[in-house]
C-alpha cells in the first residue's frame, strides 16, 4: 500500500498508532454524514424522498447505501482495500437484522429504528476497525 513515512505497525509509536486509528475513524464518520447528507440532497433534489414513518425499511436502506458510498469512496481514496471497504459498508446495513423484525412485531417504531441505528453504527464501526487495526493504526495513509 505504500503510504510513506517508512513507519509500518511493528515500529509505530503506540500513542501514535491509536492517534491515526482515531483519526480514521473520525474520517470514517465524516464520509459517512457526507454520503449521508450528500447523496440525500441529490435524491430530494430528484424528488426520491422516504418517509422514515411510511416506509422505514426502504428509507433506511437508502439511507445506509448513502453512508456506504460515502464511506467506500474516501476508504478506496486513503488507499484501503476492498475487504476493509465492504466489511464498513456492511456496518451501516447490520443494525437492522434485530430492528426490521422488532418494527415488524410493532415493538419498536420507525423513528425509534432510525435512532437505534444509528446509535448501534458508532460501536459497530469500531468493532470493524478494531478487527482490523493494524489496517486502520499501523499506517499512515
Amino acid at each position: 500500500m505504500g503510504h510513506g513515512f517508512g513507519m509500518t505497525s511493528t515500529t509505530a509509536k503506540p500513542g501514535r498508532r491509536w492517534g491515526r486509528f482515531a483519526l480514521h475513524y473520525v474520517e470514517m464518520i465524516i464520509a459517512m454524514f457526507a454520503g449521508m447528507f450528500g447523496l440525500g440532497m441529490l435524491q430530494s433534489a430528484l424528488g426520491l424522498e422516504l418517509s422514515h414513518t411510511a416506509q422505514p425499511e426502504l428509507s433506511y436502506l437508502l439511507m445506509a447505501f448513502n453512508m456506504s458510498v460515502g464511506m467506500a469512496v474516501w476508504m478506496r481514496i486513503r488507499g484501503h482495500g476492498w475487504a476493509p471497504t465492504l466489511e464498513m459498508c456492511a456496518v451501516m446495513f447490520a443494525p437492522v437484522v434485530p430492528l426490521y423484525p422488532m418494527l415488524w412485531l410493532g415493538i419498536i417504531d420507525g423513528g425509534t429504528l432510525m435512532m437505534v441505528a444509528h446509535v448501534a453504527m458508532f460501536p459497530l464501526m469500531l468493532v470493524a476497525m478494531l478487527r482490523r487495526l493494524d489496517e486502520y493504526a499501523g499506517h499512515a495513509h
